[in-house]
């Protein structure tokens, strides 16, 4: 039996065309993924990602505990504020991407969102690493909550319509700062490169929330438009650009290691030794010049050796296809690869791994 959302039959009658994703029955589009890549990139437009697991965690060594299971120090964030950093195993191998919330300066309380795919993992690792030093904290799932993603450039003006309440709290907030309407709790965050908010509230306020930014302009968007935008932006997707057999540093991910020398992380050891002897190998993007589509696991030929696609798509914004692709460490931007596509080979160039953030276009 797939899992489904509160909003499972909100999308059945807004038309939505539903899939297996993770576990969960999620809409990919409602008639039009184009369109709704272009409604975020344009406009506003809004996702259920209430699949995504919230998690409280408290104690008295709340703080401790994500600092050791973390590879940024959520001792360097002020007040409210959100923090994306990777958990990994002690090989250094990526086990989640997730945003960490600092609750106020509460040094016993933060929520964590994990990835729908990987949570119950995700809760055993947390134990396991919260019993290895018998740090007293918690770490509660919240699956009464879900969670509604507002995005796009006008996302601010949507919410203002939607819920003017939460828009007197949340519409100044900074980037990766989140507020408090009680019940409701939203962020400044979102997984498209745009302005937006993820605003997490009871999952029997759901439907009702949903319908308020949809009568606000907002466009109901599906995970097919989410995959397109997050993509285009360079952001990663857990299970095709992260996993646990590569690390942060290969994996464009480096800047979200903290290295204060008093933090002992689970799987500092494996990055130390990497980072001293060069990662091998790197995430880096593709823009095709041939006709074609990039897909995950084509394999790419390039002057320094070979890789393989991780992500890849048309992208809509730039009307050529793209992608991200794990290379060895050698390969630069503007060197030129073959991916060996499904109909034969075909020339790419090697790009940053951000293509459009903010609607504008990067390379």
């Amino acid at each position: 039996m797939l899992k489904r959302t509160a909003l499972y039959d909100t999308h059945l009658a807004e038309g939505a065309r539903m899939v297996d994703f993770g576990g969960w029955e999620m809409p990919l589009h409602y008639g039009s993924q184009i369109e709704e890549h272009h409604a975020v990139r344009r406009a506003a437009g809004i996702f259920d990602v209430s699949h995504m697991r919230v998690v409280d965690i408290t104690g008295p060594d709340a703080c401790a505990f994500l600092r050791r299971l973390l590879t940024s120090d959520i001792e360097r964030r002020g007040p409210d504020q959100a923090m994306y950093s990777c958990m990994l195993n002690e090989r250094g191998g990526v086990l989640d991407d997730l945003i960490v919330y600092r609750w106020g300066m509460d040094p016993a309380r933060f929520r964590a969102v994990l990835n729908a795919a990987t949570a119950d993992r995700d809760l055993q690792w947390m134990q396991a690493v919260a019993s290895e030093r018998d740090l007293q904290v918690q770490c509660q799932p919240r699956p009464e909550l879900a969670i509604i993603a507002l995005q796009g450039p006008e996302a601010p003006a949507v919410l203002a319509r939607a819920q003017p309440q939460l828009a007197a709290r949340a519409s100044g907030l900074a980037g990766f700062h989140s507020t408090r309407l009680d019940p409701v709790f939203a962020a400044r965050t979102g997984y498209t490169g745009e302005d937006g908010f993820e605003i997490v509230l009871p999952a029997e306020a759901a439907p009702a929330w949903w319908r308020s930014f949809r009568e606000a302009g907002a466009a109901a968007c599906g995970l097919g438009a989410r995959d397109t935008l997050r993509l285009e932006a360079g952001l990663a997707l857990y299970g095709q650009d992260l996993d646990e057999d590569a690390t942060p540093l290969e994996s464009g991910l480096a800047w979200t290691v903290e290295w204060d020398a008093q933090r002992d992380f689970v799987g500092r050891a494996a990055l130390e030794a990497q980072r001293a002897a060069g990662p091998a190998r790197q995430l880096a993007g593709l823009k095709l010049l041939d006709k074609g589509v990039l897909r995950a696991h084509q394999e790419v030929h390039t002057a320094h050796g070979d890789g393989v696609v991780t992500s890849g798509s048309f992208s809509p914004t730039l009307q050529v296809s793209i992608a991200l692709a794990r290379l060895p460490a050698r390969v630069a931007p503007g060197d030129t690869a073959t991916v060996r596509l499904r109909g034969g080979a075909a020339a790419a160039q090697v790009v940053k791994p951000r293509f459009v953030r903010r609607g504008k276009v990067l390379i």
